[in-house]
């Protein structure tokens, strides 16, 4: 794990120049870097969202591409369209934000449901077709979506095919007490959130990146009792008396996915049923709906979610 161990210690180190506490939020969007997943980040507005993806693509060499959505944003605006050259009379195609590595879509549920769709080809098949042409985007495509829990005037919520494209949900809470002291003494010393420059941020080859995404998928094992106890998993959601709709397969490869690349920040070869446990709920929660009784009762998805990890048998 040479190449992981490397990449997790280097952003860890780098991140904390520029993030104050978070570190859950951090590692996550590491972990998903490390899975080639996508992120929806949900938290209220001035928790360092969009400043945590900016200062990963700095450190790791990567293009950043911001997107501000809205509700009159259409699919050309992101994906890009043919432009007539009048000089030559033909067409050129002219890339949109998503032609880059990392893509920060900034309250992406206030999109419209046309351009929210525009994005799923994007996120899975890592391409846009343009008029019939398929134009390939970089292989560090990764959509990092923000949401905001407590506005929804104006929202399109996200369909159920958008969100199983997401590799993980982190929930993004508020600084503690101590960490928000540390903020405001950065502030007073000096410290610009536009400006990461006098930082000193020190980068990171993308190539060692890729050489741990490799590590990930096929340096670390997973013995067979761990295949049935992440089907378990998911399959207790779609059974879950509480839930509605339960997770999809491809959330249970998620799951293995993510337990992999924990195994590997936490430097092992091999998964164990902690690595599951740990990856569970930002691997499954924005995959499953709530009953409305369940609603009512005041139960949250990670509730449920925990209450179901903890009822199944962990094997030796």
């Amino acid at each position: 794990m040479q190449a992981v161990d490397a990449v997790v210690a280097h952003l860890r180190e780098q991140m904390s120049k520029v993030i104050v506490g978070q570190s859950e939020m951090v590692d996550q969007c590491v972990l998903a870097l490390l899975c080639s997943g996508h992120v929806l980040v949900e938290g209220v507005p001035g928790i360092a969202k969009t400043l945590t993806v900016k200062a990963l693509a700095g450190i790791l060499q990567l293009q950043f591409q911001r997107v501000q959505a809205t509700s009159d944003l259409m699919p050309a605006d992101i994906l890009g369209t043919n432009v007539l050259n009048m000089a030559t009379s033909t067409f050129g195609f002219h890339a949109g934000p998503v032609f880059t590595d990392l893509l920060l879509v900034d309250e992406v549920n206030r999109m419209p449901p046309r351009t929210q769709a525009a994005l799923l080809e994007c996120m899975e098949e890592r391409q846009v077709t343009v008029d019939g042409t398929r134009h390939p985007l970089s292989p560090f495509f990764t959509v990092f979506a923000t949401q905001n829990p407590i506005e929804f005037e104006g929202t399109y919520p996200l369909p159920e095919a958008q969100l199983d494209r997401f590799l993980m949900k982190i929930n993004v809470d508020y600084p503690s007490a101590e960490d928000e002291t540390r903020l405001l003494g950065r502030f007073q010393q000096g410290f610009d959130s536009r400006d990461l420059a006098p930082l000193g941020l020190q980068a990171l080859d993308p190539n060692l990146l890729t050489g741990a995404r490799e590590e990930v998928r096929n340096g670390v094992r997973v013995e067979e009792g761990l295949f049935n106890y992440i089907v378990r998993v998911a399959r207790a959601t779609r059974e879950s008396p509480a839930l509605s709709l339960g997770t999809s397969p491809r959330a249970a490869v998620n799951l293995m996915q993510a337990a992999k690349a924990t195994a590997a920040m936490d430097q092992r070869d091999y998964v164990i049923p902690d690595d599951v446990k740990a990856a569970a709920l930002p691997i499954l929660r924005h995959r499953v709906l709530l009953k409305p009784e369940a609603e009512l009762e005041g139960l949250t998805a990670d509730q449920i979610l925990r209450d179901l990890v903890r009822t199944i048998e962990v094997p030796q």
